[in-house]
């Protein structure tokens, strides 16, 4: 059996920098045209010549004759300026400014401490027609980190969207029903990524039987019926839920050790693993919809002209890949998928 599709883009990827880098981008050049790249590097990708330069040593790392197309970002500070804001809308290779809470990811430590500081920027940000790209979890200790989506739709996203009603935001890696009821309570105005380990994975498979790091990102999964919640926002055809993986390598020590760090690596079998969960809940059908069609249409983008193909063929996923100087270990790793990438 074989599938074919309009070739997926990626909305939502951590592509890492130079030997790290270079190790993993064939995964996604592969599969996909082209994909938003995050820009949480150290340091943080905080102006458009960081972002030229930073897709230049992207392109330097493609494989020969490959057609991938990297989608460049900055990173929001306190102290982005207007100026700032223009000069990336006119770079014509920057598609969105992207807003982590400061400590709510991996090296997000130089993000935003309190929105208000950002509103002029924001203000431009409309104006231009930037997408704002929002990692939406607050950081309060106090606040449990199952809570912590749910409390930044009341605290901020809800007064973002009505005092920004024409800035076009994505709500990232969206991980529960709240989110879900959100986007289609803002429909046309808010886009939203979903990532595979979201749908495929819920916290018992992070917890039951002995902690598994690599199953640790962040957001954090979440417990079952958020994830069905996310698997029926996924496969039900609205355009403004569309493919993200959020993959995030990282090595493999600094996930197996006492601390480990967030991010699951995913791009070595995206759309795959998208396919296989899809056809779980007999949706295929849906599945170019999701991961071909609504993201470009949402980014103002003209679709991809080229297809791929997948055929039902069970492999093994590898124990882990080289990254760098280390190995990083995919999500999955040893175990068997049920679709392959037909090349």
């Amino acid at each position: 059996m074989q599938i074919s599709l309009i070739r997926p883009d990626d909305w939502h990827l951590h592509l890492r920098d130079d030997d790290a880098m270079a190790s993993v981008v064939a995964h996604t050049a592969e599969r996909f045209a082209r994909a938003i790249v995050m820009p949480n590097l150290k340091p943080p990708v905080t102006t458009t010549a960081m972002a030229m330069s930073y897709r230049e040593r992207i392109l330097a790392a493609l494989p020969q004759n490959s057609d991938f197309t990297p989608l460049m970002t900055l990173y929001m500070t306190d102290h982005l300026s207007s100026d700032e804001v223009i000069a990336a809308k006119n770079s014509g290779i920057i598609k969105g400014i992207k807003l982590y809470p400061a400590g709510a990811t991996t090296h997000s430590d130089a993000g935003v401490t309190d929105i208000r500081r950002c509103y002029p920027a924001l203000e431009t940000m409309q104006k231009e027609g930037l997408p704002l790209l929002i990692h939406a979890e607050v950081t309060d200790p106090d606040v449990d980190i199952f809570d912590r989506e749910q409390v930044f739709i009341d605290r901020h996203l809800q007064p973002l969207t009505r005092d920004f009603p024409a800035l076009p935001m994505v709500f990232e890696h969206i991980t529960t029903k709240q989110a879900v009821d959100f986007v289609r309570a803002n429909e046309g105005r808010l886009g939203a990524t979903i990532t595979v380990q979201h749908l495929l994975y819920n916290r018992n498979a992070m917890l039951v039987g002995g902690i598994r790091p690599h199953f640790y990102c962040l957001p954090i999964l979440k417990r079952e019926s958020h994830q069905r919640a996310l698997i029926e926002a996924a496969t039900s055809g609205e355009s403004h839920f569309f493919l993200g993986t959020d993959s995030a390598p990282h090595p493999q020590h600094a996930k197996e050790c006492a601390c480990g760090c967030a991010g699951c690596y995913t791009a070595y079998a995206a759309i795959e693993l998208y396919a296989e969960l899809f056809e779980q809940v007999d949706a295929l059908e849906r599945l170019e919809g999701f991961a071909s069609l609504f993201g470009p249409d949402f980014y103002g983008l003209p679709r991809n002209r080229e297809t791929i193909t997948l055929e039902k063929r069970e492999w093994v996923a590898p124990e882990s890949y080289q990254f760098g100087q280390d190995r990083v270990v995919p999500l999955g790793s040893g175990e068997t998928i049920s679709w392959q990438l037909v090349r």
